[in-house]
């Protein structure tokens, strides 16, 4: 009887000294290791906890600008896209994607744009940074660079397009008209070749005259501008476009000099060429050199 009793004695003392962490721990929900589950409806910052990491793109890798000397530039990996992100601006330099023609097919498009866009702050950057409140009242729409619409097949892609890291200030007109035709193009073009390549940014002209907008002065663009690249298809192709950020005039020529008519998107029409020569930029580095002479240097609208 004695040497049972011992037995126990001895195996309530080891089970004490373990438990307390001398041999093993036991993870509890307060544990910071436990890992956190946030919903796309709600997420507790600019990542998703319950999703692949930010470096872990679900789409093709998109074809990134060359760095520009001098810009303040912060790299943001999204799922879907990359953001050159500007402290000084507080907005993109640039945006950079893959549009996947399957993901942009109607019955793949499942996602339904929110009543109540939920735009919000992305705090993967530094204060100060641009808030809701900057854009409240300042008379300049919300407008995306990597589009909701391009968005759609995926909840969680099409809430991150609304982090105001994808954002400009951006005339009404503008947004809704022509730069929303440009857009659609673009998924059209996406489902007809299988995918296309764009980046898009702002421009800000060395005498700019819009101004700032909010407390933290997010920086008004002059222009806007978007190059696409098909380098998939049997005729490797690209075009670009710029936009003045304003109100598209009603009584703007749309007729050639031989009497073609043209949309208001074909107006703002030119080569990537001319695209970077404008920004500076050199939008596809990685390209061989024959084949970016041969995208870059025409723009034809007819062959797209």
């Amino acid at each position: 009887m004695f040497k049972k009793l011992a037995s126990f004695a001895l195996l309530a003392l080891l089970l004490v000294y373990f438990y307390k962490g001398e041999g093993f721990s036991i993870p509890t929900s307060s544990d910071d290791s436990a890992p956190s589950v946030s919903s796309p409806s709600s997420p507790s910052s600019g990542k998703y906890e319950d999703s692949p990491s930010a470096t872990e793109m679900l789409t093709p890798e998109p074809l990134l600008p060359a760095e520009r000397d001098g810009l303040p530039e912060q790299i943001l990996r999204k799922k879907a896209y990359v953001v050159s992100y500007n402290k000084e601006t507080l907005q993109p330099n640039w945006v950079a994607w893959t549009l996947v023609g399957d993901n942009v097919k109607e019955e793949n498009m499942i996602v339904e744009r929110p009543g109540r866009a939920p735009f919000r702050e992305d705090d993967e950057v530094p204060s100060p940074r641009a808030t809701l409140g900057d854009y409240r009242g300042s008379g300049w729409t919300r407008g995306h660079h990597c589009p909701a619409g391009d968005c759609r097949w995926n909840a969680d892609v099409q809430y991150e397009s609304f982090l105001l890291t994808n954002i400009s200030p951006q005339d009404r007109a503008l947004n809704a008209g022509v730069w929303n035709d440009i857009e659609k193009s673009c998924r059209r073009w996406a489902r007809r070749y299988g995918k296309i390549y764009i980046v898009t940014g702002p421009i800000f002209f060395k005498k700019s005259t819009k101004g700032y907008i909010g407390p933290n002065d997010v920086k008004v663009p002059d222009a806007f501008f978007k190059v696409i690249l098909d380098i998939d298809s049997r005729n490797p192709k690209g075009i670009g476009f710029v936009c003045r950020n304003e109100n598209t005039k009603s009584d703007e020529a749309t007729t050639t000099p031989s009497g073609k008519k043209r949309t208001k998107k074909e107006i703002y029409i030119h080569s990537i060429s001319e695209v970077e020569r404008i920004t500076g930029y050199d939008f596809f580095p990685s390209l061989p050199d024959d084949i970016e002479q041969k995208v870059e240097s025409t723009a034809n609208y007819d062959e797209w």
